[in-house]
């Protein structure tokens, strides 16, 4: 489909996209919550990667349209399946993902302009000057083809070596262009398609290391010299020998300071249970605490296609049944309930599995420049163990203290879990309260809904 094509397609079904969208927000409204709308509910995407040879699978295609509102072409952008021969591009692949997800309403990352992996035979062997038309011209025919429909690319990948030396990959692009190869990938993309957000995207780069110290650098000496980069991708694959670091939120952070997005683009972690998604919790906790970090992406919809398949690493297992990990990242993200899909009710987490429980806010003391509010948190007909709430402020005000909770921030959006009080008896209540500087408005918060598990 020639790029004209493209752009009028594009216009012809924009009502049917709005339309799309409209359908997705009334059954949000009715139904249980899911990992898309509870993370719009954040200020944030959560999406997956997709395959376009899965697209045909019902439960696949279901599961993708019900819980995620990004999409990630897993390989069906890269240069081998976009640009096989010299100049001869081919879309198919990419257009059906690309295709599928406007019909659904969903944001698309695009995955990945320059990298090292996956380069079809002919680029190798070329000239530094041949390479460098080279990696323009195929920057320019893959982004000039998406113009103004792809939400952020992988400018860069993967462009840093392992270990503690911080120095770059040997690759034909750096070993033939040198250290400039990156700046001028960026350069290029923001002439492409000026819209859409640029990114650098990389491994074992979620803690502070001598890698993601080199990649900070990086990042830091662009932003004073004004090479358009706007955000950082974490692809953060974790399991037992390579867990959740301990400094990942504070890593997001120090990146997010030098005035980029962060977004975790890979994501997947190797294990089961409520190991499982205590990890996935952890993760999605660090990105809330960020304010820039803008969205998740899991690298992959079910363990059955998943790249690490072995390590059952994703939140739906290979007959689309919700693992605890799911219910832990819907809690993680203030939804409630499940899907409505396939499901053990018995797993711990799921939010299938019956305790519920209700919210509700009552101003307890009030004065010229504040108030003190309070949060009653009601179990339903089965004992929990735990509750997370949301609070939703007014833009003006703030909150300067919260008692018997543990707050964290997105925004003006506070979640809050409990710190002593999260086991309650069936019908039994406990609340938290908290002092908000009114900072001119007397508007009351809003109380989102109380999950339990």
């Amino acid at each position: 489909m020639s790029m004209i094509v493209r752009r009028l397609s594009r216009a012809a079904t924009a009502g049917l996209v709005a339309a799309a969208a409209l359908t997705a927000a009334a059954h949000s409204a009715e139904a249980a919550d899911t990992l898309g709308s509870a993370a719009a509910g954040q200020g944030r995407y959560f999406g997956t990667a997709v395959a376009a040879s899965h697209l045909g699978e019902s439960d696949y295609a279901a599961t993708l349209d019900r819980e995620f509102s990004s999409v990630t072409p897993e390989n069906e952008m890269k240069w081998d399946a976009t640009e096989p021969s010299r100049g001869s591009f081919t879309f198919t692949s990419a257009d059906r993902i690309v295709d599928h997800a406007q019909s659904q309403g969903m944001d698309v990352r695009g995955h990945t302009l320059v990298w090292h992996s996956q380069l079809p035979s002919w680029v190798s062997p070329l000239g530094a000057q041949d390479l460098r038309t080279a990696m323009n011209a195929h920057i320019n025919g893959l982004m000039g083809h998406y113009k103004g429909e792809i939400h952020s690319w992988d400018v860069v990948n993967e462009a840093f070596q392992d270990g503690g030396s911080g120095a770059r990959r040997s690759s034909p692009f750096q070993d033939k262009l040198g250290d400039g190869f990156i700046e001028e990938a960026f350069r290029t993309a923001r002439a492409a398609d000026p819209a859409a957000k640029l990114c650098y995207n990389d491994y074992n780069t979620d803690g502070v290391n001598a890698k993601s110290n080199a990649v900070y650098d990086m990042v830091k000496d662009f932003k004073s010299r004004g090479v358009p980069i706007d955000c950082v991708g974490f692809q953060s694959h974790f399991n037992s020998n390579s867990p959740v670091p301990s400094d990942y939120r504070h890593n997001l952070q120090r990146f997010a300071d030098l005035g980029v997005d962060v977004q975790i683009t890979e994501l997947d972690i190797e294990g089961s249970g409520s190991a499982q998604a205590a990890d996935y919790t952890k993760v999605v906790e660090a990105c809330l605490a960020v304010s820039r970090c803008t969205g998740m992406t899991v690298w992959g919809v079910t363990d059955k296609y998943s790249w690490r398949s072995g390590g059952t690493p994703l939140l739906f297992d290979g007959d689309y049944n919700e693992k605890p990990a799911y219910g832990a990242v819907l809690s993680a993200l203030g939804g409630s309930g499940g899907s409505g899909g396939p499901g053990d009710p018995g797993d711990p987490g799921d939010p299938g599995d019956g305790a519920s429980c209700t919210a509700t806010y009552t101003r307890t003391a009030d004065w010229s420049s504040g108030y003190n509010g309070q949060v009653t948190i009601t179990a339903g007909a089965e004992p929990i163990s735990s509750w997370t709430a949301t609070v939703t402020l007014p833009a003006q005000q703030s909150v300067s203290s919260l008692w018997n909770g543990t707050p964290t921030w997105s925004g003006n959006v506070m979640t809050v879990r409990p710190s002593w009080n999260g086991t309650l008896a069936a019908g039994a209540s406990t609340s938290f309260g908290f002092t908000a500087a009114k900072n001119g408005s007397d508007a009351a918060p809003t109380v989102g809904t109380c999950t339990a598990s």
